[in-house]
Order: C-alpha cells, then structure tokens, then sequence
C-alpha cells in the first residue's frame, strides 16, 4: 500500500474516532529500516541511485499531496482544539481567513526541503487543550525536530473583546520570531477553554 493512502487513513481514523485513537508511528519508522544512515539531516541529504530508491520513488508523495494531507490534518486538529463551544462560531471564518494562510506558509517552509524528503514530515504534537497554545506542529520524524509550529493565542486589547491570534513558528529563525497568520474575532465575553 502506498505511504500517503497509509497516512490518508492513519487521518481519518483519527478524524473519525476524534482524536481518541490515533496509530502509532513506530510502524512507519520499522519500515523505514533500522540502518542508521537514515537518520540524517534530511534538508541536507540526497537520494542515492541503488536499485531499492529507484523502486520506492513511487511510493514518495509529490509536494502537492503532501500539502494536502497536511491540511486534511491541520483542519482536524484545530476543530479538534476549538471543541464543541468555539467551533461553530469561528469555523467559517477560519476557513476561509486562516486554513489558506496555513496552506502557504506550509507550501512556503516546504520548499526549502527535497521533495523527496517530505514522505519524512509527520504531525507530531496534538491540540492542547485548555487555555495554551499549540494547535500542531511538523516535525521531522527522522530526527525529531519540528519544522513549523503552528499556534494559536487568546488576545484581549482594551476595549476590544477578545480575539484567537493564529501564529506560527519555524525553524528557519530557531522558532523565535512570531510569524501572525491572522485573527478572528470572538466578542467581548471570555472565550471557554479550547477543546471543551
């Protein structure tokens, strides 16, 4: 079965049982192999011309299905986050404001990496619930280290009720810029917690 229907369905189950059940990815790393040439750099690494890479270039998800499958994810996961209270007051504009604003700061960050390595980027943290950020982040699963770390933040100006600041950050400044997505409005009231 080809890696991005694996990962296609590794989604929807999640979707579909809510979050409850999510597959683990210790498979996904047995088939990489256990040979520790793979775990290298990936921004830095090219694919090698044996017999074996040219068979899987099959498998290797193009950029435009990776971003898809990315976003498949990015929109359960913030759903996820927003919970029963603050998903349908917010779920249109989110949508059509900040989902595409994702799509190209994902599109954006990506490029920067061989298409060939993208098959190596996963989801690896999940919706926090209560009152802190993180939505989700892509991580590199050879390594471990995230690439983009995708937040949102309640803001309350004087005056202004609250709104949902939704930022990200990257490794391409050592995650210590806060790059704004954008913001949607809530109204004057104190937002529930996310994902109640």
């Amino acid at each position: 079965m080809p890696k991005w229907l694996r990962k296609s369905l590794v989604v929807m189950i999640t979707v579909l049982s809510f979050g409850m059940v999510t597959p683990s990815q210790a498979a996904w790393l047995e088939e990489l192999g256990q040979d520790s040439g793979l775990k290298r750099d990936f921004v830095e690494s090219k694919p090698q011309n044996d017999d074996h890479n040219l068979n899987n270039i099959a498998n290797i998800p193009t950029r435009e299905q990776f971003i898809d499958e990315i976003l498949v994810q990015a929109e359960s996961f913030a759903y996820q986050k927003f919970g029963s209270k603050i998903k349908p007051v917010i779920e249109d504009e989110f949508k059509e404001v900040i989902l595409p604003e994702i799509e190209k700061v994902i599109e954006e960050v990506t490029l920067k990496i061989p298409e060939q390595n993208l098959q190596y980027l996963n989801i690896s943290e999940f919706p926090s619930g209560g009152i802190s950020e993180r939505i989700f982040h892509i991580q590199n699963e050879l390594n471990g280290e995230d690439i983009i770390r995708f937040h949102v933040r309640r803001d309350n100006p004087p005056q202004q009720g609250y709104w949902f600041n939704f930022h990200y950050h990257t490794y391409l400044d050592g995650f210590q810029n806060h790059h704004t997505i954008g913001s949607i409005y809530w109204n004057k009231n104190t937002p529930p917690k996310w994902m109640s």
